[in-house]
């Protein structure tokens, strides 16, 4: 069953997405598989053990399942000084 949700990119996931967010219809059972469908979907190149994963505004576990109507955003790490 397909839920829709708003998905946020951050960094370079930005850069190769074109754009900051997106409304998407999922198919997959859990965040994981979200972001492999976006990767394939976006060529992504950071694999998914490099990225944090935030559901509504909170860290969530790539296990989770994805809930209609809520926000995840994929975080990748930053750099600074």
């Amino acid at each position: 069953m397909s839920v829709q949700l708003s998905v946020l990119y951050f960094a370079s996931l930005r850069d190769a997405a074109g754009r900051a967010e997106e409304t998407v219809l999922c198919d997959a059972a859990d965040l994981r598989g979200l972001y492999l469908e976006l990767q394939a979907r976006h060529g992504f190149t950071m694999p998914v053990d490099r990225l944090r994963v935030a559901v509504d505004g909170e860290f969530a576990r790539w296990a989770d399942a994805p809930r209609a109507g809520s926000e995840v955003a994929f975080i990748p790490p930053v750099s600074g000084g």
